[in-house]
């Protein structure tokens, strides 16, 4: 639950937050209300297959059209590389921001770290008590400064059911950063990793399918409370770095250490989920535990290497894997839905719930309209 929900929570999601708080205010409770909701219709049926059938994304597409899984793998993979220099680029940041050491060492040392926990003899242990502890760790800090800005909770509630402002590009958005792209897989792989499949286990995959939205829902409903306190007060943030600057106001010196902490918790928690799951792509059932570990390992000191070497991930560059996992994303779920719908012998012999393929058939819809966008996307990019 933790994995999916703090590779989530990484920069990218912290930097939309409060953006989008600065953009339409109280209102923004409603788009985190609506995405939540797709977010659950999603990962409930990708959870519910994956673990049911034990099979990875990539296996799983494989056995539906030979090669179509290292298809989804080769974008997953595109997709995290990007995003991981991205990543640890953002551990950096976060211990700048915290200790006031230089990004770069910073980023080096936090890859290091990351590196740590695969190499552990108990690897799968390391990384679930790891991400807990970070997630936690997030949440709490977060909780503390939203209580300091004093913002209006009342006014949030009426605005998630009666927003004076809609915004279906910014719905779209959080939709695609809590479920797009590795992500989308990362809890249900690590499900699979922890023995946790069949369809004897239907009703704990069930339930983390849920909660793991539900923690990635918390922690952004915390973060837009904070954000909102200081929005409403009147607060002039710095455009360079709203989300630091608005703790910093919250809190003052404290309040910008905090956010140091949190963004570089987020920032490491989306490293070790990244690499994972990308990982995890690059691999089948077959292969060990030990080996995982290795590629993971190598897949963080390639992104180490690259965010040395290029300082961090070119902009265009980043634009155009985001607009890739957009694709990544209605793909992915169409090969689910087709082993829910078609494929029982893949399922063990497991009865699809057929209310829960309704609201997984009306979620692939919206993802298929989010692809389109994102193919449009592709296209201004390339020209």
């Amino acid at each position: 639950m933790f994995l999916m929900a703090t590779s989530a929570v990484g920069p990218g999601f912290i930097t939309q937050t409060t953006n989008f708080t600065i953009e339409i205010g109280a209102a923004f409770a409603f788009a985190i209300g609506v995405s939540i909701l797709v977010d659950i219709a999603v990962q409930m049926n990708v959870w519910r297959v994956i673990g049911v059938s034990g099979l990875r994304g990539n296996e799983l597409a494989n056995k539906i059209a030979p090669g179509l899984g290292w298809v989804l793998a080769f974008l997953i993979v595109s997709g995290g590389l990007a995003f991981n220099i991205g990543n640890i680029a953002g551990t950096g940041l976060g211990l700048d921001a915290m200790l006031g050491l230089d990004p770069t060492i910073g980023a080096v040392i936090s890859a290091i770290l990351a590196i740590g926990v695969f190499l552990s003899k108990r690897a799968g242990m390391a990384l679930d008590r790891i991400v807990v502890v970070l997630g936690g760790l997030m949440i709490l800090i977060t909780t503390i400064i939203a209580l300091t800005t004093d913002p209006p909770v009342a006014e949030a509630v009426k605005q998630t059911f009666a927003p004076d402002t809609i915004d279906f590009l910014i719905i779209t958005t959080l939709i695609g950063g809590t479920v797009g792209g590795y992500i989308t897989y990362a809890g249900a792989h690590r499900l699979i990793d922890a023995g946790e499949s069949g369809p004897s286990n239907v009703r704990s995959i069930a339930t983390g399918s849920v909660v793991g939205i539900l923690v990635t829902g918390v922690m952004r409903a915390i973060f837009f409370l904070a954000i909102l306190g200081v929005v409403s007060q009147g607060a002039n943030l710095d455009p360079s770095n709203p989300a630091a600057s608005a703790f910093e106001f919250a809190a003052g010196e404290f309040g910008l250490r905090a956010f140091g902490v949190i963004f570089w918790a987020a920032a490491l928690t989306s490293v070790i989920g990244a690499s994972y799951t990308s990982a995890s792509f690059l691999t089948t059932s077959k292969t060990s535990e030990r080996a995982r570990s290795m590629i993971t390992v190598v897949f963080i000191i390639v992104c180490a290497f690259l965010f040395v070497v290029l300082g961090q991930a070119p902009v265009t560059l980043l634009l155009f894997v985001g607009a890739l996992n957009g694709v990544i994303l209605p793909l992915g779920f169409t090969v689910i839905l087709y082993a829910a719908w078609r494929r029982r012998d893949l399922l063990q012999g497991y009865v699809y719930p057929r209310w829960l393929l309704i609201i997984g058939v009306l979620a692939w819809l919206l993802t298929l309209f989010l692809g389109f966008q994102s193919l449009s996307s592709l296209g201004t990019l390339w020209t």
